[in-house]
């Protein structure tokens, strides 16, 4: 078979599923993740981290006893309910949007999730009827377009999630590159562990509550000099 022909008939399966993954949590997809820290900054700008120790104990401790309680097991209901009729789809995104604390993270999860709807909208997706997409809801239908596995997509949300910190780390504390690759290798275990835990919980165990992480989102909203819009 040659390559042209070969290329026109691979479909979106198990032969595009990894370079689909890819595609999403590329820091190239169009959606501004770049521009938002999610407290993180006002962390770092106040005191409370100041070297890579920090930085690393600071994403381990979001990631085990927030992400993994409230962003996956949302995202795996999403997922699961792209294409329903039932509302559920629906239901579990208002969740998400519900579920975010102060002005900034609601802005963050708004924004983000129209930027990525637009994208797939111009690339001729069929999308549901939602006023208000959120990230989280924006991602989980990519992901199940693009052929992507529940659990990949939850260790690849939590890997851009955590890549995005990292870049934050590396601008304000300052870490250096080397540094940030060493602590993004630590928490490959703590991301996969995450993803596993957060896609067994059942509906009545959804939470979530980092007071430390809305305060420091609060106190960024009002912070004199920032580099991050949350």
């Amino acid at each position: 078979m040659g390559l042209a022909t070969a290329i026109t008939t691979i479909t979106m399966n198990t032969d595009t599923r990894l370079l689909s993954l890819l595609r999403l949590v590329s820091p190239a997809l169009p959606v501004g993740g770049f521009a938002y820290s999610q407290g993180f900054e006002y962390a770092i700008d106040s005191g409370q981290i100041s070297n890579a120790e920090g930085v690393e104990a600071w994403l381990s401790g979001v990631i085990r006893h927030g992400l993994a309680h409230l962003d996956i097991p949302l995202l795996c209901r999403l997922h699961r309910h792209v294409d329903g009729d039932d509302g559920r789809y629906e239901y579990w995104n208002a969740r998400v949007l519900a579920s975010r604390e102060t002005l900034e993270l609601r802005q963050e999860e708004s924004q983000m999730g129209k930027a990525l709807w637009r994208l797939l909208k111009s690339m001729n997706e069929v999308l549901p009827a939602l006023a208000s997409p959120t990230w989280l809801g924006a991602f989980a239908l990519a992901a199940r377009r693009w052929g992507v596995n529940e659990s990949d997509c939850c260790q690849g949300f939590l890997w851009t999630w955590t890549e995005n910190q990292l870049a934050v780390a590396a601008k304000t504390v300052p870490i250096g590159q080397t540094d940030a690759q060493r602590i993004a290798a630590r928490l490959m275990a703590v991301m996969v562990a995450a993803a596993e835990h957060g896609r067994t919980l059942g509906d009545d165990d959804i939470s979530g509550g980092l007071p430390g992480l809305v305060m420091a989102s609060m106190a960024h909203e009002t912070q004199y000099s920032r580099l991050f819009r949350s």
